[in-house]
């Protein structure tokens, strides 16, 4: 009777707790309902203020999108605002489709250039050329316009036809050419071949709907045609895109009804759990994935996945670390919202997310999750993998570091500049496989950049020019003045010394530029993977069954309950 009466407290307990709860939430509900609507008000109020009462006149359409854009900023870098007029980018993110004439141009020294054009699209076929500074199109003037009003102008309905007319360096009179705009469609994978006798080797890009279809014709070409026994799948530097295409190209290498991974987020209705759900093409063929730091999102999850169910070894270094998931929400007058819904679990249960954008610093700044915040989980097979960081490779081959000069000879388009030049002496150049960049021809390279007078970094300038100040303050100076002259004549710039110090990661860049040029996307890859000391320990790994197999070998197991509790934790 006693038991009996203590059961009824405490189901009354409950229910008044539950109870409680309800009403709480209610209240959030209609408060949180109550604030959109007045904060609407406002906004909406100081608005028209501004509109009719502020001096000068008022951009009200550009002035609420910096407004919009704030705002969602404020959020975290992928939740964004689309309006009607720039739903084509939208478009390219997600199918790699767009009507225009298929080429990448970029803004320098007051004007718009033709910066790389695309194999085989109207730019191409037309014969500009990267370097080409456009003048008009259609009989308007764009000297004076921005890189996106000219995108807009060359843009357009597949079939259409536009004059442009340019100048090309070298050739004193302008040039006209009509060019018929075509359906562009940008190939994700950028690049596959064979890399010895049999390892094959898949390069793509980014995520869109047609990644999957592209994936897979390169591996059965490789398999079927070239003798492809293992493979390797690049994903440095790919950013991600279509949750949906990570999922397929994943289900191509393991099994029909696997766990790819599970969204988790504010409405529960919208939670999800992707499995493969169909037959795989090959489940035994060993596999590397590269990846680096800006391996992000569905590359994230491609890796991260295959690494989970012990079917890949990863070569490289970490991941970024996104495992956030958006959606795109319709809103009025033609316009789209890209919203963060979620965040997503891959097979481990682990969550790959890096930063924490839900608390921010005082000044704004979020900051990656430390490794001591992290926690364990096991592979299918019982490995130790970890959360919160990205995705670590099982084979680390650290980041080649690039000398600052380099960043500067491409931001002020030196390289680029002297490729141009040095084209109109060189009609033709062998394939990309065979290409060599001449060493007399180094020597042009180093007068050509002496010619620009060129400037770089001063950062270790500004520092050695601090330190002096404090050294002098405290009294240092005299006793160390010896030192600090020997120290200031290695570290101030010295463009003759750095030439020849930084010749060959130079040369890399000169010879990719320049088989660019001549055999584009494809062939600029070609040239960057003949040095690539991630490529070789793939390749290298591939080729010795033992060091692969020891990768996914089981080193230290966690019971199961262990390992479901902080699972569980981590959920909470």
């Amino acid at each position: 009777m006693i038991k009996k009466i203590k059961s009824n407290n405490f189901l009354r307990a409950v229910s008044v707790l539950l109870l409680m709860s309800a009403t709480v939430t209610t209240a959030q509900e209609k408060d949180n309902r109550f604030e959109v609507s007045k904060n609407l008000d406002i906004f909406n109020a100081v608005v028209k203020e501004m509109e009719m009462f502020y001096v000068d006149s008022v951009d009200v359409e550009k002035q609420v999108r910096i407004g919009i854009n704030s705002m969602l900023g404020s959020l975290d870098p992928y939740t964004e605002y689309y309006p009607e007029q720039d739903m084509d980018v939208l478009k390219l993110m997600t199918t790699g489709e767009y009507g225009g004439i298929g080429s990448i141009i970029s803004q320098r020294d007051g004007g718009v250039y033709i910066n790389e054009p695309y194999a085989g699209m109207p730019a191409a076929k037309a014969g500009l050329r990267a370097g080409d500074h456009l003048l008009a199109i259609d009989d308007i003037d764009v000297t004076k316009k921005t890189t996106q009003e000219v995108s807009d102008l060359l843009k357009g309905q597949p079939n259409t036809k536009l004059k442009i007319k340019y100048q090309r360096p070298g050739v004193k009179k302008p040039k006209e050419v009509e060019v018929m705009r075509e359906l562009v469609v940008i190939d994700q994978v950028t690049y596959y071949g064979m890399r010895n006798d049999s390892v094959g080797y898949i390069a793509l890009k980014s995520f869109t709907d047609k990644s999957a279809q592209e994936v897979k014709q390169a591996f059965e070409d490789l398999k079927k045609n070239h003798g492809m026994k293992s493979l390797i799948l690049d994903l440095r530097g790919n950013g991600g895109g279509l949750l949906d295409a990570a999922v397929q190209i994943t289900n191509y290498f393991v099994p029909k009804g696997e766990v790819v991974l599970t969204t988790k987020g504010k409405i529960k209705q919208w939670d999800r759990t992707y499995r493969t759900a169909n037959e795989p093409i090959d489940t035994v063929m060993p596999i590397a994935v590269l990846i680096d730091n800006n391996s992000a999102s569905a590359s994230e999850i491609v890796s991260g996945a295959l690494q989970d169910l012990d079917r890949a070894v990863l070569v490289g270094q970490r991941t970024f670390g996104k495992g956030l998931v958006q959606s795109t929400r319709d809103i009025p007058y033609g316009g789209n919202v890209k919203v963060t819904i979620s965040k997503y679990y891959i097979p481990s249960g682990r969550c790959i997310q890096a930063i924490d954008y839900a608390h921010k610093n005082a000044d704004g700044s979020v900051g990656r999750i430390p490794d001591s915040l992290t926690t364990v989980f096991n592979t299918a097979k019982g490995r130790l993998v970890r959360d919160g960081g990205g995705v670590s490779p099982e084979f680390e081959v650290k980041a080649p570091k690039i000398p600052t000069m380099m960043y500067y000879m491409m931001g002020e388009y030196v390289v680029f500049d002297f490729v141009t030049e040095w084209m109109r002496d060189h009609k033709t150049i062998a394939s990309a496989d065979e290409f060599v960049f001449p060493e007399a021809d180094y020597e042009s390279f180093k007068t050509f950049v002496k010619g620009k007078d060129f400037k770089y970094d001063r950062q270790s300038e500004k520092v050695l020019k601090k330190l002096k100040e404090v050294a002098e303050f405290e009294g240092y100076m005299t006793d160390a003045s010896a030192e600090y002259k020997a120290l200031e004549a290695k570290l101030t710039p010295n463009l003759d010394r750095d030439l020849d110090r930084f010749r060959p990661e130079l040369t890399r860049m000169i010879a990719a530029e320049i088989v660019k040029r001549y055999h584009f996307q494809r062939g600029e890859m070609i040239q960057n993977l003949k040095e690539d000391k991630v490529l070789d320990k793939a390749i290298e790994v591939l080729g010795d069954k033992s060091q692969y197999d020891e990768a996914l070998r089981v080193k230290e197991i966690e019971t199961p309950k262990d390992s479901d509790e902080k699972k569980e934790s981590k959920e909470k």
